[in-house]
């Protein structure tokens, strides 16, 4: 069917009205398989490409295939000679659009018709029988050619006058220098370029039009197809050549984010990005856009937007050209799964001339483009991408038997590429420890940074990838490598947008007691606030659970006396790490059992487990050395073991207290001699005691600790108490989970009902007070260099040394300003003369003037009890609430 015959089989409705306005600006929006596969998804186009024109817009709207469509006419291409395949195939495809006919309720079908007779004549076309390449094109075509012949009668039926435009009339494809047949015709190249002309000579003929994604013709007349993603890239050659105003490519989802939605519910949508970041996020796995589409508008400067058709009043990502003083960021994390490496050995390549042209060679003589390269003395590495290239094992079997006449061929497949994007990453690097650490463990094939700056990419194994990238995009977050906080670039959460936008809101004391908050540092700056009440919330939360017999503050991350006589009156015994502490909680809870006293000291000095065993507390016991050299202070004593059970946890290395790096404890394969070593001296084992770490929200990591200290314990005669340590998170960041304290009260009854003989044991101490404090802090100054914005307070790292020493992330929020909306990112930092002394970097606040007060949160726990008078500056002052 040619396309003058389709033109003429429109109604007269489809007809334009109006031909008197060729300077009104264009609009190119595409729109993908599901959101042509429904009617309602048509009166969505219909209502967009309406409002466009209402706005004094040109719309030329660009349709793919129906969803499901181009698999089904694949089953074609590829079924040479099987013929009940093509025909199951083709009823198929007849069923889902005389279905969807029916459901636009359009008057004829006359159009629709003759394009599946043409399909039903390739079908019987003796091409069919060798694939060939031309003939597949032309097979593949149709998906769009009938989704568009279908839309234009229902937009013009719906009172808008569509034309219908076939797109290969206008999309020329060239050939590439050293471009294989199955590119030429499956993969084409057009070279697009505004054309004033063009727009002028459509402008002339009406001002809706609908055409075809995907589709072009060549130089003899044929169809071809633009491969992948070609859609998004007809939408772009449309756009540059009609000099749009805008191109909108229409989706099932938002726009691009910092990950992949579907496997990091944290992903935040990327709000503006500019061409390059845009492409290569594109090209390393982002499958919302594809990266061919963005060439042409970046060369005719016509900007992009991508937009949730179930959802248009979300704005999207837009993509332009980038702003001068763009910031080093990383933007996104993305990854290609059916990645191939090519590893190719010869101890000849050192300074050989031409080795390097030789292997090139081969891969162009097969039609293969190369992506990424890695080399060495006697190696060079290169990886194939299955969506620039017809990879499978027979292509790469002829390729390596050629290579293997030159190197030692080795392939390694199935691989995927890991890439973090954003300009300038190399300025990046110095924040990327904690990320590269977990490719540390991993065996990585290939690291390729780009000569561009925007992109490092590391080649692991494909079964890798879908638990991995979670835990990266959360390490870039946390080391402010992925600024989220820069409300310019990121947006909300897919999980918040699938709550219609509604960022997580957490209901905290000390909104409800501004007023007295702000009187308080009215007084006085800075100061440590904390309440009590929430300290017995915490508390009583956790006694809730019901399966731990006995609860033990740690006293480390706050000894302030009202609050351990809070926590006594709740029931809990205490953890002491020092004797200092020991005598701290006894002078402040007077009538407290020595019994209920745990000290657990760390590299102590003898005399304080001297002092310690005659004031009669429990002693815990980490290392070889006491019973090796002072075996006459445990004669007839009760001891608790420390174990190290090998792996640390927790949310930065520094607090990470299992390992082989790590000082704490007694490792596994000392135990033994621990065990005699007791003996000998006459000490009895009575618990064992494991902490790996701190900050963590996994609930079944208590379980598995619980689990392989009693399994040890069974080994052991007298022992009466488990202690599986503490380290219960607190979320810090919004986007972060709660620990789920029911998961973790189900984890350890599990483990109980196996070993109850063992009393169980806990010691959480930041769980308890982090969200009891905050730290109050008057704006001292404000001052910009460059893009950066600076809000200085008058409390430092003398006051809160988390941040500088453990990276950490507390919310910050101007408590002065707190309902007006956020101005800008800026850098929260105090009066230390220390590079280091930042309290928090990039945070949206309201514009702070001097005289307001900060209100930095969680800083209840390791806040007071952790600082100096560095500088000779005070630190913040304690008041109880």
């Amino acid at each position: 069917m040619s396309s003058t015959d389709a033109r003429a089989s429109r109604s007269a409705a489809t007809l334009p009205t109006s031909h008197d306005a060729p300077g009104r600006p264009w609009v190119v929006a595409k729109f993908g398989g599901t959101s042509v596969s429904t009617r309602p998804r048509w009166e969505t186009i219909q209502r967009i490409a309406a409002e466009h024109h209402a706005r004094g817009r040109n719309v030329l709207i660009v349709v793919s295939a129906l969803s499901g469509i181009t698999d089904l006419l694949k089953a074609i291409a590829e079924a040479r000679g099987d013929e009940a395949r093509c025909r199951e195939a083709q009823v198929g495809i007849v069923e889902r659009h005389h279905s969807l006919h029916r459901d636009l309720e359009l008057p004829t079908r006359n159009a629709l018709d003759g394009w599946l007779a043409r399909l039903d004549q390739l079908i019987a076309d003796p091409r069919r029988s060798q694939s060939a390449l031309p003939w597949a094109a032309d097979v593949f075509a149709l998906g769009e050619l009938m989704s568009s012949t279908l839309g234009a009668a229902f937009l013009g039926m719906q009172g808008l006058a569509t034309n219908w435009l076939d797109a290969r009339e206008h999309l020329r494809a060239q050939p590439l220098a050293n471009q294989s047949a199955w590119a030429r015709h499956l993969s084409a190249t057009v070279p697009a370029a505004p054309e004033a002309a063009f727009a002028k000579e459509l402008a002339t003929r009406g001002e809706v039009f609908i055409t075809q994604g995907f589709i072009a013709r060549n130089g003899d007349g044929e169809t071809v197809l633009l491969g992948r993603g070609g859609s998004d890239t007809s939408a772009g050659y449309f756009g540059a050549m009609l000099k749009a105003e805008c191109v909108e490519i229409w989706t099932d989802v938002p726009g691009m984010f910092s990950a992949n939605p579907r496997i990091v519910p944290e992903a935040r949508l990327l709000a503006r990005l500019d061409y390059e970041e845009a492409q290569e996020i594109a090209t390393t796995g982002a499958k919302v856009l594809h990266p061919r589409s963005l060439g042409p508008l970046r060369r005719a400067g016509v900007p992009l937007v991508i937009k949730d058709t179930n959802r248009p009043h979300l704005a999207g990502t837009e993509i332009r050209a980038a702003a001068a003083d763009a910031a080093p960021c990383v933007k996104a994390i993305s990854a290609r799964k059916g990645v191939t490496l090519v590893s190719m050995e010869t101890v000849g390549m050192w300074q050989q001339v031409g080795f390097l042209a030789d292997v090139f060679g081969e891969f162009k003589r097969h039609g293969l483009s190369v992506d990424l390269i890695g080399s060495a003395e006697t190696n060079v590495t290169v990886s194939l991408d299955p969506t620039e290239n017809l990879v499978n094992s027979d292509v790469l079997s002829a390729l390596a038997a050629d290579l293997a006449k030159i190197c030692r061929v080795k392939v390694i497949a199935p691989c995927a590429a890991i890439t973090l994007v954003g300009r300038g990453m190399r300025a990046q690097l110095h924040r990327l420890s904690a990320v590269l650490a977990e490719f540390g463990a991993l065996d990585v094939h290939l690291i390729s940074q780009s000569s561009n700056n925007l992109n490092l990419t590391f080649v692991i194994d494909e079964a890798l990838v879908d638990d991995l990238i979670p835990r990266l995009h959360t390490l870039l977050i946390r080391a402010d490598a992925l600024r989220v906080e820069d409300g310019a670039v990121f947006g909300p959460s897919w999980r918040q947008l699938a709550d219609d936008g509604a960022p997580a809101s957490r209901e905290t004391w000390w909104r409800r007691e501004r007023g007295k908050l702000l009187q308080l540092a009215a007084e006085a700056s800075p100061r440590y606030v904390y309440s009590l009440g929430q300290v017995r919330a915490q508390a009583q939360s956790l006694r809730a659970l019901g399966t731990v017999d006995r609860w033990h503050y740690a006293l480390k991350a706050n000894p302030h006396p009202a609050i351990l006589r809070a926590l006594h009156e709740e029931g809990f015994a205490f953890e002491c790490v020092s004797f200092a502490e020991v005598e701290a909680v006894r002078a402040a809870v007077s009538a407290l059992p020595a019994e209920r006293i745990l000290f657990t000291p760390n590299f102590a000095p003898r005399e304080e487990y001297a002092a310690a065993l005659a004031a009669g507390v429990r002693v815990t016991l980490d290392a070889l050395h006491p019973l090796q050299h002072w075996s006459e202070l445990f004669a007839n004593q009760d001891i608790h073991l420390r174990v190290d059970l090998g792996a640390g946890r927790g949310h930065h290395d520094k607090v990470k207290t299992g390992g082989v790096t790590s000082k704490f404890g007694v490792a596994l394969e000392q135990v033994d001699e621990f065990r005699a070593l007791a003996r000998k001296a006459g000490a009895r084992i009575v618990g064992l005691h494991a902490h790996l770490g701190s900050g963590i929200l996994d609930a079944s990591h208590w379980r598995s600790v619980y689990a392989q200290l009693a399994s040890l314990a069974e080994g052991f005669s007298r022992i009466e108490s488990l202690d599986i340590g503490g380290g219960l998170g607190v979320p810090s960041r919004p986007d972060e989970t709660a620990l789920d304290l029911a998961a973790l009260g189900d984890a350890l009854a599990e483990v109980k009902r196996a070993y109850p003989q063992f009393a169980l044991w806990m010691e959480p101490g930041r769980f308890l007070v982090a969200d009891a404090g905050v730290l109050l802090a008057r704006v001292t100054q404000t001052k910009r260099k460059g893009s950066v914005s600076y809000v200085g307070v008058d409390a430092g790292m003398n006051s809160l040394i988390r941040p500088a020493l453990y990276e950490a992330w507390h919310e910050i929020v101007n408590l002065s300003r707190l309902d007006e909306p956020s101005a800008a990112m800026v850098q929260v930092v105090g009066p230390i003369c220390e590079t280091g002394d930042v309290i928090g970097a990039n945070r949206r606040l309201p514009e702070c003037r001097e005289g307001d007060v900060l209100l930095i949160a969680q800083a209840g726990a390791y806040g007071a009890v952790m600082a100096s008078r560095y500088n000779l500056r005070e630190p913040a002052e304690e008041v109880v609430l």
